[in-house]
């Protein structure tokens, strides 16, 4: 049996759906379930339902075979997994955001950054050769410029009708993001077979 780690909410309800027209579900989950793991009736697959944050801990730590998470999330953590198939489930973008006045380069000793991507952000600001102060916050990231908090935020975008509604402007994507598989490494090698055929039945 393999155990998929996936996030809750949307995404699992997308995967569960791709699950199922390939074959390796039977049935879906019950809808508004409390429940934190699933099993198919064929007892192939079981799932494990977990904070979107904590897949790639579960997988890493052999709690999981493999889970879908998303790009952003990966690159965040740098996390030693490894990554076979892109899903194109969940497709968003992390992005620099801010009052439509900002200026990225006017002259300050550093810009005041919230998001929930440190590692990512200060790559992107050390890229261009500007010094950042992070503001590290879980939530409602889009309040931080409007109360004075930061001076822009960088999070992630997928229409940008929250940026609009709260007057703000997406002024760069920094990174494209799409759910991934991402597989353990000894799970990889003990269970090739059963991940093999998951990965293949995921790309076609």
């Amino acid at each position: 049996m393999l155990t998929l780690a996936l996030p809750k909410g949307r995404l699992a309800e997308e995967t569960a759906v791709l699950l199922l027209s390939k074959g390796w579900l039977k049935t879906l989950p019950s809808e508004g379930s409390k429940e934190l793991t699933f099993v198919s009736e064929d007892k192939r697959l079981r799932l494990l339902f977990v904070r979107s944050q904590d897949v790639c801990t579960y997988v890493e730590e052999a709690a999981a075979d493999a889970g879908i998470v998303g790009w952003d999330i990966l690159r965040e953590g740098g996390f030693d997994l490894i990554s076979p198939v892109d899903l194109k489930l969940g497709a968003c973008r992390l992005s620099l955001a801010s009052f439509p006045d900002f200026d990225l380069f006017a002259k300050r000793s550093k810009v005041r950054v919230a998001t929930k991507y440190p590692n990512l952000t200060r790559e992107y600001f050390f890229s261009k050769g500007i010094s950042c102060e992070i503001i590290k916050l879980y939530g409602s990231i889009e309040l931080a410029p409007i109360v004075g908090l930061s001076d822009c935020i960088v999070d992630l975008v997928s229409t940008g009708g929250t940026l609009k509604a709260n007057g703000l402007k997406e002024f760069e994507s920094i990174l494209y993001s799409t759910a991934r598989l991402v597989c353990n490494r000894s799970a990889f090698y003990h269970k090739h077979s059963e991940l093999r055929s998951l990965i293949e039945s995921l790309e076609n």
